[in-house]
């Protein structure tokens, strides 16, 4: 019998490099801060490790973030401690609060800069709960830990920026043209000449195009380090953010298509030629110019009148089938409907080709062309106002359970306790379930206190000068700063990390003795446990639970489109409801298949339903005669339900709506939106509705 030995995976080259550079960075700022008679240098070091990233623009704009963030919280402190020292409980109470409120800023900035507001709340709590006994010191205290601080910050971003800098360029790109590849295979199978699939195969790919929408998203966050990176793709930052709005903007129309042309299907008994034709022709069109193997990484890219004279070719094409074959009332507005979604799907794809050449080109040339679509931004995001207060009270209960513990007690390092709670109770905020991450920190950070007290009580009295430091950090440093850089270890290897340099930087290590090792060490674990149990208590949810959470925020959407004399941009529901999508994808991912696909479904139809209703608000001023605010009042008062199942007066109403005005003679854009919104209406609540229109007066 052999025994086989385990294999041991080495690390990369990315992955030393990226630890050595970090260990270098932190290196230096530890030295300069010693240089500097920084009192607690420590906190330099800390810093490098807490800012630095794989990748040199996430370095950069995190470095700034902080920055902002730790000069706030500091000037935070400044003003509450000498103001409320001489009363315990308010004080804690204004710290509690404090950080509950910048928590609650920062959740609802779903980018990267909420790091900001999150930073001001826990960087109060650092520097102020360990001076509430020296309130005559908190200037000095707030001004040298934004210098250490600071130093970190420089070093990290001089380090990572200069000496072999990871820029964003393959990640964003890869996740971009991942995007288009996606989009561009959806496009093809809704143009395959064949019969519509069967209802439960349907369910399974609309599932999968979801998985869409959780890229954009991504790259939606990951595009907002481009100003930041260190290559010419700082100057695509734009073009990016047009792209995955023009992207978010795609799904919507792709899966109308996808509608309509099922409706046509079923409603004229097959595919007749002329639809034929034009699937065709559009097939073609994709295939001859698809934007990742085409033109764009040619010297000369196709031009914008080039592009143009290839649209109105297609346009006259698709506009023919208004006049096709259709032989009731009921295929006319379905071939009118098709007709106007794929003009649109036309223009949009062709505002996709026209940025990707435009990335390339800005990457190659660091140049771009003048024209550029504005891009809406990341302020229409979903924001759940209800899990960002609950988030803020488990904070706020935390810290205060930690202070009043304190105050009780008399407890020296009670302090480190209270920051415990404040760092990891805004840390993990972003989560469903935020308690298995702070069990897994407060698990390592358990099994890193040997580790600090070989450091703090063993190693670092017998250090003599700076080049021996390095020498006693280096080993468990540079080892884990590799493990860092791994995703799969990543939180194994942080909360080693931080374990020991965060307790470096909270002791004085030339006068450092086991009691207060013992004690600060304590403090840390019961900060970090009562963070876990409180958000265990009021904030810990699962995925089922945010998903529906997700779900009615589309339907309040809904009714509020539906509701009132507002007209609703269109572009801004796209992209909120992609984002959404997003979210709603990486919950539902957990349960069953079946389940997954019905969910998908019916997301999928509420964003064509939101679109129609945009659509039929926009066009309702136009034809004044047509009971369109009653038809409006029924569809809000249909999405206010959680049932969902539409009556058949709201059918005939549809119905009636969509005959008088198929009988109008003029052929205006008003028109052809009318007739697009209330066939998608008809289609989409009632899927098994007849062929035929029903007449005035009569019911499902």
């Amino acid at each position: 019998m052999t025994m086989t030995m385990p294999t041991i995976k080495l690390f990369s080259r990315a992955e030393i490099i990226y630890s050595l550079k970090s260990f270098t960075a932190a290196m230096l700022a530890l030295y300069l801060a010693s240089r500097a008679g920084l009192p607690n240098s420590f906190w330099s070091l800390l810093t490098v490790y807490v800012v630095s990233q794989p990748l040199a623009g996430m370095v950069r704009s995190k470095a700034v973030y902080r920055l902002c963030g730790t000069f706030i919280g500091s000037t935070a402190t400044v003003f509450l401690i000498p103001t409320l020292s001489n009363a315990p409980v308010l004080l804690s109470l204004a710290m509690a609060l404090w950080v509950s409120v910048c928590l609650f800023v920062s959740l609802m900035d779903r980018t990267p800069r909420s790091y900001t507001f999150m930073l001001a709340g826990y960087t109060a709590a650092l520097i102020g709960f360990p001076t509430v006994q020296t309130p005559d010191l908190i200037f000095n205290t707030a001004v040298t830990r934004v210098e250490e601080i600071s130093l970190g910050i420089l070093c990290a971003t001089l380090l990572h920026s200069v000496v072999l800098p990871a820029g964003l360029t393959n990640s964003v790109m890869g996740l971009l043209d991942k995007t288009l590849t996606d989009t561009r295979r959806w496009l093809k199978d809704i143009f395959s000449t064949g019969a519509p699939v069967p209802k439960e195969e349907y369910d399974a790919i609309s599932a999968s195009r979801l998985r869409l929408s959780v890229d954009i998203t991504q790259l939606r966050l990951l595009a907002t380090h481009i100003p930041y990176d260190t290559g010419n793709l700082t100057w695509t930052a734009g073009a990016v953010r047009a792209m995955q709005d023009r992207v978010a903007e795609l799904i919507p129309t792709l899966s109308a298509v996808e509608d309509r042309l099922k409706a046509l299907y079923k409603a004229e008994e097959g595919f007749s030629p002329d639809v034929v034709a034009v699937i065709n022709r559009i097939s073609q069109w994709l295939t001859e110019h698809d934007p990742l193997t085409d033109r764009v990484d040619l010297a000369e890219p196709l031009t914008a009148a080039e592009f143009n004279d290839q649209r109105l070719q297609l346009r006259d094409a698709i506009q023919r089938l208004e006049s096709g074959s259709g032989q009731t009332p009921w295929s006319r507005a379905l071939r009118i409907s098709l007709a106007s979604y794929l003009e649109e799907l036309v223009l949009k794809w062709q505002a996709c080709m026209i940025l990707r050449q435009d990335i390339t080109q800005g990457m190659r040339h660091g140049v771009m062309p003048r024209r550029r679509i504005a891009a809406i931004g990341n302020r229409v995001l979903h924001r759940d106002l209800g899990m960002a207060l609950l988030s803020s009270l488990a904070a706020f209960i935390a810290i205060g359970f930690c202070c009043l513990f304190w105050i009780m007690l008399g407890w020296d390092s009670g302090a480190t306790a209270a920051m415990m709670a404040a760092v990891f109770c805004s840390f993990f905020a972003v989560m469903d379930d935020p308690v298995p991450a702070i069990n897994n920190f407060l698990k390592y950070t358990f099994w890193s206190a040997p580790l600090s007290a070989i450091y703090i009580l063993v190693l670092l009295p017998m250090v003599q000068d700076f080049g021996m430091l390095v020498l006693v950090c280096a080993p468990l440093f540079i080892v884990l700063g590799c493990y860092s850089a791994r995703p799969a270890l990543l939180m194994v290897a942080l909360p080693l990390l931080f374990g020991v340099a965060g307790t470096l930087s909270s002791h004085d290590t030339d006068h450092a003795d086991v009691i207060t090792f013992i004690n600060s060490t304590t403090a840390q674990l019961f900060g970090t446990f009562v963070a876990a149990r409180v958000t265990q208590l009021f904030r810990s949810v699962g995925a089922d639970w945010s998903a529906r959470r997700i779900r009615k925020a589309i339907r309040r959407d809904l009714v509020v489109m539906s509701s009132g004399n507002r007209t609703h941009q269109l572009q801004i529901f796209a992209v909120r409801m992609v984002d959404r999508i997003g979210l709603l994808v990486t919950r539902i991912a957990q349960g069953e298949v079946t389940r997954n696909n019905i969910i998908a479904r019916e997301t999928l139809r509420d964003l064509r339903l939101g679109t129609n209703v945009i659509a039929l608000q926009q066009a309702r001023r136009a034809f004044p005669s047509i009971g369109f605010p009653a038809l409006l009042a029924q569809l809000a008062a249909l999405f206010r339900t959680a049932e969902n199942q539409p009556a058949g007066t709201l059918l005939a109403a549809i119905d009636g709506a969509l005959t008088e005005i198929l009988r109008m003679p003029e052929k205006s854009a008003h028109w052809r939106t009318a007739i697009t919104a209330l066939v998608g209406l008809r289609h989409n609540l009632f899927p098994d509705a007849p062929v035929k229109l029903l007449a005035a007066g009569e019911t499902a």
